[in-house]
């Protein structure tokens, strides 16, 4: 469920950031070849602004459904990674440290410097 409202997601930003970009600028006529002459500077306006709108609203809305699942998924699951991998079957704790060995009885002892 998630991975395909996150793909929607994406479909949306990147039609969203399209539509920006068709958008006239302040400065210049970046966007207004690309439509061509399909509708008049007013239409194209309303057009291009009604379904940024739709877009953004849809956009919030699936960034809203992401969050939930991911809140979902977050509660069913443990939230620390140190419970994760204490939970994980087969796995176990590391063992202690076996203790130093003594030096073999053969070997002279150097005295330390006091």
């Amino acid at each position: 469920m998630t991975a395909v409202v996150l793909v929607i997601h994406l479909i949306i930003a990147v039609g969203l950031i399209g539509v920006i970009l068709m958008q006239r600028s302040e400065g210049g006529s970046f966007g207004e070849n690309a439509v061509g002459g399909l509708f008049s500077a007013r239409g194209r306006g309303d057009v291009l602004t009604r379904t940024t709108a739709i877009l953004a609203t849809l956009f919030f809305v699936t960034s809203i459904v992401l969050s939930i699942l991911a809140g979902q998924q977050r509660s069913a699951s443990p939230t620390s990674i140190i419970d994760r991998m204490v939970d994980q079957p087969g796995t176990s704790a590391p063992a202690a440290p076996a203790a130093p060995a003594a030096p073999p009885a053969d070997v002279p002892q150097v005295p330390q410097p006091k």
